[in-house]
């Protein structure tokens, strides 16, 4: 497993019992991915499979660079850690210097295989699916130029980044069963769709990314967005879509976070599915806006640092003793606010 170092010193500076400490060593010890360091690096892989009819084609090109920038502007991402594979790879097109390489199977397979020189232990990679999907089960496909691709053969192309922290968001009509099909411990993957019968065009990307832009999906204003309030942000205003239509939704979003291949529509940090999409943030440590020196990367670290520990303390109040749980929850935040004041005052003039 990874760093559980710096938890438990925290626990043992806070001064709780052993048998507390062993049992908030247990909770992180099963929800240890995503964690931010100033070593760790994140990347995004765009895939943009080939459309059909000129409409689509121009919606999944705005989404697909919309995406891309506001990934590298907002986010901290650049040329060298987004890769977008669009269509077939043509750029006589405005905006075309974004694209890195075609959406077939060469284009994947190398795609993936350049990544996997790149990332090392603990990064975390981010894969946007944006097109059309079919099939279901063992045989849902991901529309993509040539031969199309099934879930369980994309999945195989995943397992060689067994050291990396991994989200898919797919946005295909009929994801389901090739969502699915990705699922897996310590993987967040979300879906448009909840059965291989959602066959039209879905709009969940157009919101998604919209949660992403601005921050405006940032719920708990903490100024990041995570997997699952960019999730939430998508979900209730592809509802509010479908309404404002007139129409029956055709469409119902779902994310699975715990590897049991069964998608939660409704997931929070109380439920199965939602406490590790919780702590799956979009953000890089150091955003694009920041300019930070090595004693405030150390200090923003550990700012992300404890605050993911409460969210997965929260999560896991069940599991403890009321008077342990609030011991450790005020160790938490007490550091925490420490933390914070320390960091704020090293920005002062």
């Amino acid at each position: 497993m990874r760093n559980t170092k710096a938890l438990l010193v925290a626990i043992t500076l806070f001064g709780m019992t052993a048998e507390a400490a062993a049992q908030l060593s247990g909770v992180e010890n099963s929800s240890n991915f995503f964690l931010n360091s100033p070593n760790s690096s994140k990347y995004a892989v765009i895939l943009v499979g080939p459309s059909v009819g000129e409409e689509n084609q121009l919606k999944f090109r705005q989404w697909a660079f919309s995406l891309h920038d506001i990934l590298a502007r907002d986010y901290g991402y650049s040329s060298d850690t987004i890769s977008l594979l669009y269509d077939r790879g043509e750029t006589n097109f405005t905006g075309g210097e974004r694209v890195d390489g075609a959406c077939d199977r060469v284009g994947i397979e190398q795609g993936l295989a350049d990544l996997k020189e790149q990332v090392e232990t603990g990064d975390q990679i981010i894969l946007y699916l944006i097109g059309h999907g079919s099939g279901s089960d063992e045989e849902a496909k991901f529309n993509i130029v040539g031969p199309d691709i099934t879930g369980l053969e994309f999945a195989g192309l995943l397992d060689q980044f067994n050291e990396q922290d991994i989200a898919i968001i797919n946005t295909t009509s009929a994801s389901y069963g090739f969502s699915a099909s990705l699922s897996s411990e310590g993987r967040v993957v979300i879906s448009s769709t909840r059965s291989p019968s959602e066959r039209y065009d879905p709009v969940f990307s157009r919101y998604f990314i919209e949660a992403l832009d601005n921050r405006n999906g940032d719920r708990d204003k903490n100024n990041r967005v995570s997997m699952l309030e960019a999730f939430e942000y998508a979900k209730s205003n592809v509802e509010a879509w479908y309404e404002g239509q007139g129409r029956l939704a055709s469409e119902h979003a779902g994310l699975d976070d715990n590897g049991d291949s069964l998608f939660a529509l409704e997931p929070n940090s109380d439920a199965v599915d939602g406490r590790l999409a919780e702590i799956a943030y979009i953000d890089t440590l150091v955003d694009s806006q920041a300019d930070l020196s090595r004693e405030q990367l150390a200090l923003k670290a550990r700012m992300q640092e404890l605050e993911r520990d409460v969210f997965i303390l929260r999560g896991r109040k069940a599991d403890f003793l009321e008077a342990d749980y609030w011991q450790q929850m005020e160790g938490f935040l007490v550091e925490l606010a420490r933390t914070t004041r320390q960091f704020n005052e090293t920005l002062l003039p």
